[in-house]
């Protein structure tokens, strides 16, 4: 790295949605900023959750002077149970964020050991070389903050998760006034949320649901069930209050939910009228058209209370004719297939259905073009990167930030572990640091490997097939087998010719190596060969082939 010059390294969510994670080095002094985590795409068989790679962060004669949240959303506080394990440094964000951490951190048995430091929007710290400020926007969560961060060589804005609704529920906007001052003090980088750099317009607010959901509480003839993020605080409060308005009493389903709500109200986050909200195993006392379910599980994850819900799998409730499901979030890419099989479980049951393609049921916490344009209009940064999303958003969101005049040559698109060099004056492509996915499998951390990953899949796609020959060792020649057994390759019936010319293979490659008194390894893959070229030639297939080679 060239001293003099700020690094900007991104760890996660460039390239991806989730695991937002980037930093700042200035003389191997580092500033974390966020730490979250993705859940597993369907290309990952057997993975719980996705977290960024840390291990930049790790070496020797790096020093990271701390860690700021921006808000409390899982895509940027999910990881840092898993991150804080590794990196004992202080904790920043405000108080709804650190509340919704803690019981992560409880969960993980490290709360007791972490330095968790609450500031609140506006606050200044000084964090090494430099100095973080918070500024307000407004999201879909309660609490959520900007940074403009002072570095030795200028000012780094970034917007975290934003929209510009001019009057959210909790009546804190974003603070566009505050991102106009720094502009007219001159900022150096801008990084900006790209979620929804490809829908035009602007994105709405959360008052436009009140229609719609006013229309489903008045007509709805039995019970309504809401899913929606766990983290989504004003949608929660809304429909508290539609409750209270409807005389409708309220339970929450789902664990996140459960643990978010409550902590939520405990901070003064959540008004919650007495009386309004019941425990899980009163909502058979309560007449149907007197309930509404608060429910986690908008993303169709396998495990949710609304999957098993949908299914008829869940332990206390499940759909019913003529339930009213209102599925108020958008499916993030990738799972839009688990959704659909959710809303369709739902349908076969006797629901009606209000999601994202059928009713107006969801406002999205991300600016749409037009406000993107309006907060580089704010800050007129001199370089600029866009952050958070696939590669094409990024990209989409660059072309905005031509049109308000940034020139091509101060912008630069890029992905996890392309860093980035500033001074005063220019901006530089910096070396390629090791970043990726690693991977959560049960308790296992980091252990599941792309190998490990890809032979799930070849498993998954072709099957399994074991070789077992005995070989005498003086000799070479073949005591037993060779015996073949298949799983998930060929229905057996189908596959007497199929086994019978394999093992022909099997032998005319043992003996074609015994003159030379092969080592082991060369057996086994002489086996593993002839196994694969036969089944391949006969089946277009290319099941895992497991050569078990004993010597006696």
């Amino acid at each position: 790295m060239t001293a003099g010059r700020l690094r900007y390294l991104p760890l996660g969510g460039l390239g991806e949605v989730g695991i937002n994670m980037w930093a700042l080095e200035w003389n191997n002094q580092v500033l974390v900023v966020d730490a979250g985590l993705m859940f597993p795409q369907e290309d990952m068989p057997g993975i719980d959750l996705v977290l960024p790679d840390i291990s930049y962060l790790l070496q020797r004669q790096k020093e990271v002077v701390g860690i700021v949240l921006t808000h409390g959303h899982e895509d940027h506080i999910g990881g840092l149970a898993f991150a804080l394990r590794k990196l004992n440094v202080p904790v920043y964000g405000t108080r709804l964020t650190l509340g919704l951490l803690k019981p992560k951190l409880k969960e993980h048995r490290i709360l007791r050991e972490s330095d968790l430091r609450e500031v609140r929007v506006g606050d200044t710290v000084q964090l090494g070389p430099f100095r973080v400020e918070t500024i307000a926007v407004c999201h879909s969560i309660p609490d959520g903050v900007a940074l403009s961060i002072e570095t030795p060589v200028g000012r780094v804005v970034y917007t975290s998760d934003f929209k510009l609704d001019p009057a959210p529920p909790d009546g804190n906007p974003t603070d566009i006034e505050r991102f106009r001052r720094l502009g007219d003090e001159g900022v150096l980088l801008l990084l900006s949320d790209s979620t929804n750099a490809e829908r035009a317009g602007h994105s709405g607010s959360e008052r436009d649901l009140h229609g719609p959901f006013e229309q489903i509480f008045t007509d709805a003839p039995g019970r309504i069930v809401v899913a929606n993020f766990a983290s989504n605080i004003h949608r929660m409060q809304h429909l508290v209050r539609m409750a209270a308005q409807f005389e409708r009493r309220v339970a929450i389903v789902g664990r996140s939910l459960q643990q978010n709500f409550k902590t939520a109200r405990e901070l003064g986050f959540l008004t919650v009228p007495n009386g309004v909200v019941i425990p899980l195993e009163d909502v058979e006392k309560v007449p149907a058209k007197r309930l509404l379910l608060l429910t986690a599980g908008s993303q169709g994850e396998p495990m949710s209370a609304l999957t098993r819900f949908a299914a008829q799998r869940h332990p206390f409730l499940n759909v019913r004719k003529d339930d009213w499901v209102v599925i108020s979030a958008r499916p993030i890419p990738g799972n839009e297939r688990m959704v659909h099989q959710t809303v369709n479980n739902l349908y076969r049951h006797g629901a009606r259905v209000f999601y994202s393609e059928v009713g107006n049921v969801h406002v999205t916490g991300h600016a749409h073009r037009d406000e993107l344009r309006e907060m580089l209009e704010a800050v007129r940064p001199k370089f600029f990167i866009p952050v958070h999303g696939e590669y094409r958003q990024l990209l989409l969101h660059s072309e905005v930030a031509r049109e308000t005049g940034i020139t091509e040559d101060r912008i630069a698109v890029v992905e996890d572990g392309e860093t980035v060099e500033l001074d005063r004056e220019s901006m530089v492509r910096g070396e390629k640091i090791g970043t990726g996915l690693v991977y959560v499998d049960g308790i296992g951390v980091g252990d599941v490997e792309q190998v490990v990953l890809r032979d799930r899949r070849h498993l998954a796609e072709d099957g399994i097939l074991v070789v077992t020959v005995t070989l005498d060792r003086d000799t070479g020649s073949v005591r037993a087998g060779p015996e073949l057994v298949s799983r998930g390759v060929i229905e057996p019936e189908l596959s007497t010719r199929l086994m019978a010319d394999a093992r022909q293979a099997v032998l005319a490659s043992i003996n074609q190596l015994a003159d030379s008194h092969p080592e082991l390894g060369m057996l086994q893959e002489a086996v593993h060969d002839a196994v694969s070229k036969t089944v391949y030639k006969q089946t277009r297939r290319r099941p895992m082939v497991i050569p078990v080679i004993t010597e006696i």
